[in-house]
């Protein structure tokens, strides 16, 4: 399977289901009352950890996910059903971002993580709701909230204590094998591994560490040369870094220059890369020959404290020595993991929704508008307050003044969706 740790997706919640206008029809009951139900509620769009997957490699081919909407009211007071959730699946360490601005909504950094994206919208009410003393038979329901929809990106960076960086071909999958449960891909090519291998290292007695052989970095990773720039997000989450030299010779490589090199992309990317731990591993000792590169990496690096080990990853010499080394700075180190803070956060969009006023062939005037929706919605007109209050906010809105200029006049009919009143100056 293709590693994949970055895709853009659309989600969208599922709308509520309209309220139903109904009356009840009985047999020797001519006129029966509002008997309309409520519209369910729409699906949530819901993410969740799953440990079983470490790649967004099911995203790449369906991009699509919406939630399914509420089902409409239903005469006899019959409530419509609920739509059941959308959940959606991600390996641990996903990052939740909003595609257009790139900031992060959560971060599903835990195993039990779970969090709603989206809310599915609110169903309608029944026309049952709406029924007065002087409105006995309302001919208006609640239409169901909308469902919201969004462009995100989904991006994995790899929860692991350890992250393994080196050049390609310096024998990091064969350490990778050697030392945990991971079984990755191992050949002499000279090219990255594509896939950030995680294993858990066994030390005995239930304990042990989650290590990461992060792909090999080249110059210039940090400014997205190769494959560096995809990869190195998944160091920012590790503890410790274990940096992987060829200490034989044999390739021609400078295992001093190497670990400079690879110091400078991690600081190009996140100069607080460099402040995690650094522990040096001089592998392949069963293939060297002189140990002139040894001697010199040991030096080049004591004034940093930063441990050498010599360790042959074929053979296994060194490496329990290495393992108790890692684990004791692991051990002095707190538990937390590197969350990402949310960044994104909803605005409700503040222009104002439209009102639209027309005179009607028998000289009335109807006034409808998605806020005189909602304020009849959750208004009693039936107290003095309450009608107050939407008398104030027909004023706020400008309707009483758009309906002068229109040339009401009193006594004239104004009818709002169930509603109909006389007018007063």
């Amino acid at each position: 399977m293709i590693f994949v740790d970055q895709v853009k997706i659309y989600i969208k919640s599922g709308s509520g289901g309209n309220g139903c206008i109904s009356f009840r029809r009985e047999k020797y009951v001519p006129n029966g009352g509002p008997d309309g139900g409520d519209g369910g509620k729409g699906g949530s769009v819901i993410f969740e950890v799953d440990d079983s997957t470490n790649t967004l490699y099911d995203f790449r081919h369906k991009k699509h996910y919406k939630a399914q909407s509420g089902q409409p009211g239903m005469g006899n007071f019959c409530h419509g059903k609920d739509a059941s959730d959308l959940i959606i699946k991600v390996p641990r360490g996903t990052i939740i971002k909003e595609a257009e601005s790139g900031k992060v909504i959560v971060d599903l950094a835990y195993p039990d993580s779970r969090e709603v994206l989206l809310k599915g919208g609110r169903g309608g009410k029944g026309n049952q709701h709406y029924a007065t003393p002087t409105m006995q038979i309302p001919k208006y329901a609640q239409p169901g909230q909308s469902g919201k929809e969004l462009n995100v990106i989904l991006e994995l960076k790899s929860i692991a204590d350890v992250g393994l960086v080196g050049f390609p071909n310096v024998g990091k999958s064969t350490f990778l094998a050697r030392v945990t449960n991971a079984r990755p891909k191992i050949a002499n090519y000279h090219f990255t591994t594509l896939n950030p291998n995680l294993g858990v290292v066994d030390m005995g007695h239930g304990e042990g560490f989650v290590i990461a052989d992060i792909p090999g970095l080249i110059e210039g990773a940090a400014e997205g040369i190769g494959l560096g720039h995809e990869f190195l997000k998944h160091i920012e989450r590790t503890k410790v870094l274990v940096h992987v030299v060829d200490i034989s010779g044999i390739e021609g490589r400078d295992p001093v220059d190497d670990i400079n090199k690879i110091n400078n992309e991690l600081k190009k990317y996140n100069e607080e890369l460099l402040k995690k731990p650094q522990v040096i591993v001089a592998n392949k000792i069963d293939a060297m020959y002189e140990d002139e590169n040894l001697k010199r990496l040991i030096e080049a690096f004591q004034t940093e404290d930063i441990k050498v080990f010599p360790v042959s990853a074929v053979t296994g010499k060194g490496i329990k020595e290495l393992l108790y080394h890692i684990k004791g700075i692991l051990d002095n180190m707190d538990d937390e993991i590197t969350v990402y803070e949310r960044e994104y956060f909803e605005t409700k969009d503040d222009t104002p929704e439209p009102i639209e006023i027309e005179q009607l062939e028998d000289g009335s005037f109807r006034v409808e508008g998605k806020s005189i929706e909602k304020m009849l919605g959750y208004t009693n007109l039936e107290s003095e307050k309450g009608f107050m209050f939407f008398q104030n906010f027909l004023k706020e809105q400008g309707i009483i003044e758009r309906l002068e200029e229109m040339g009401i006049e009193e006594g004239d009919t104004v009818k709002m969706y169930y509603l109909e009143f006389d007018y007063f100056k």
